[in-house]
């Protein structure tokens, strides 16, 4: 693939002031692409705006709690007076609540539902029109390898993810005659914030591991090579599809 394959492409990615959707983010600068950057608030993306610009990139941070659909549909606006529109659209920003089912409230499952599958269809709803038309797109969803197995204490965060990878085969098949494919990401356990409890903790990271055939954890740069080479047109033939990236912990 050219170094420069996404030269006059745009990116929007949610959760992008961290962990996975900042490497996503610095991966795809790297390779061109416009970037549209977005978090629960544009100071919490910044840093990730300098690093892309210091590398090169052309980028804009925005706020947007991918909840709330006045954000979503302002931040589609503004994206189409900037940018004329998208091309690539990395549906990252996620979150998590551990505890048993029967222990959720309603607020709770609101809070992980609405975060995890309402915010990526609502960026759907307002991204995909402007993104058809170009005879090239891709939308990449970050699911989780609990959308394939879940664990006690991850019920509601799996049905979650199993929502968005179902919502994914759906938007593959409804977008193809435009030229736009759907994937999925499925990522294991990747150092990021999210997992820092579960590393922290000698006797629960030493059991996870065990359980890891690669016997480490997954790095967010790994993710985001995974997820560049999507965005490329060696994978214009791949959609539908949920790319586990997990050092073999489905594989058992």
């Amino acid at each position: 693939m050219a170094d420069r394959f996404l030269e006059g492409r745009v990116a929007v990615i949610t959760g992008a002031g961290k962990g996975i959707g900042r490497a996503i983010a610095l991966a795809l600068a790297g390779a061109g692409a416009k970037l549209v950057l977005s978090d629960l608030t544009a100071a919490q993306v910044e840093e990730t705006r300098k690093l892309a610009a210091d590398a090169g990139a052309q980028c804009e941070a925005f706020g947007c709690d991918v909840r709330e659909e006045s954000q979503v549909r302002s931040l589609a606006e503004q994206v189409m007076q900037r940018f004329g529109g998208a091309h690539i659209l990395v549906n990252n920003a996620g979150t998590a609540i551990r505890k048993k089912i029967h222990e959720f409230s309603l607020a709770e499952w609101r809070t992980v539902m609405e975060t995890n599958l309402t915010g990526p269809f609502l960026m759907c709803r307002y991204f995909v029109p402007h993104m058809k038309g170009h005879g090239y797109g891709r939308i990449i969803n970050l699911t989780s390898i609990m959308a394939h197995v879940s664990s006690d204490g991850r019920g509601i965060y799996s049905a979650s993810k199993h929502g968005l990878l179902g919502l994914t085969r759906a938007l593959a098949l409804e977008l193809a005659d435009d030229g736009i494919t759907a994937v999925a990401i499925s990522p294991g356990f990747i150092e990021t914030d999210l997992t820092a409890p579960l590393r922290a903790d000698p006797q629960k990271s030493a059991a996870l591991l065990a359980q890891t055939p690669l016997r480490r954890y997954g790095k967010p740069e790994e993710v985001a090579a995974l997820a560049l080479y999507i965005c490329s047109d060696a994978a214009s033939y791949i959609t539908g599809s949920d790319m586990l990236i997990d050092g073999g912990w489905c594989a058992q």
